[in-house]
């Protein structure tokens, strides 16, 4: 028999009449059967009930499930689109801050070149300079010098003609000490 063909029922068992013979089955036997036949069968129907009501709810939290995983899977996607997009721009963002960086370092080494050549001329301006005013100084100091002895050989010149020959001698260092 196929599982369509015959359904039977807990009220299907109870309602079952036998016809009586002779030498049949005890009726109360029977009867008592046919109650624990029909409770047994109301017993698997509720229990069937509450296992299809488990199957529905499962399959409802495995569909949830499911959408759940469908929608990390995207999220998943998504962030590593995103993470993607964030790096390219990181690198994009790296190459134009190190070009600015490269072209800021090269205007100062320019920049720096041009300050060196400045000062390189400038010591050179001023140790000429230097070589003039020191070169100055020297003849200055010898104008000094030579007029300073032309004004000791006169004032020698006036205590030789002041004191006679005796005057006319020069001291020697052991006198001067």
């Amino acid at each position: 028999m196929s599982d369509h063909a015959f359904h039977l029922t807990a009220h299907d068992v109870r309602a079952q009449e036998f016809q009586k013979v002779l030498r049949g089955y005890d009726p109360t036997q029977v009867d008592e059967f046919k109650q624990r036949l029909a409770e047994e069968i109301d017993r698997l129907v509720r229990e069937r009930v509450q296992l299809d009501e488990r199957v529905r709810s499962m399959s409802e939290q495995l569909k949830s499930y499911r959408d759940r995983e469908r929608a990390m899977n995207e999220a998943l996607v998504s962030a590593q689109q995103l993470r993607s997009e964030a790096q390219q721009q990181v690198d994009r963002e790296r190459e134009v801050s190190l070009r600015e960086v490269q072209a800021d370092a090269e205007r100062v080494m320019r920049e720096a070149a041009v300050e060196r050549d400045r000062l390189l001329q400038q010591a050179r301006t001023d140790e000429q300079r230097l070589k003039s005013a020191n070169e100055a100084a020297r003849a200055q100091f010898q104008g000094y010098v030579v007029s300073l002895r032309q004004l000791l050989e006169r004032q020698l010149a006036e205590l030789s003609a002041l004191g006679g020959d005796q005057n006319s001698r020069s001291p020697t260092r052991s006198e001067e000490g």
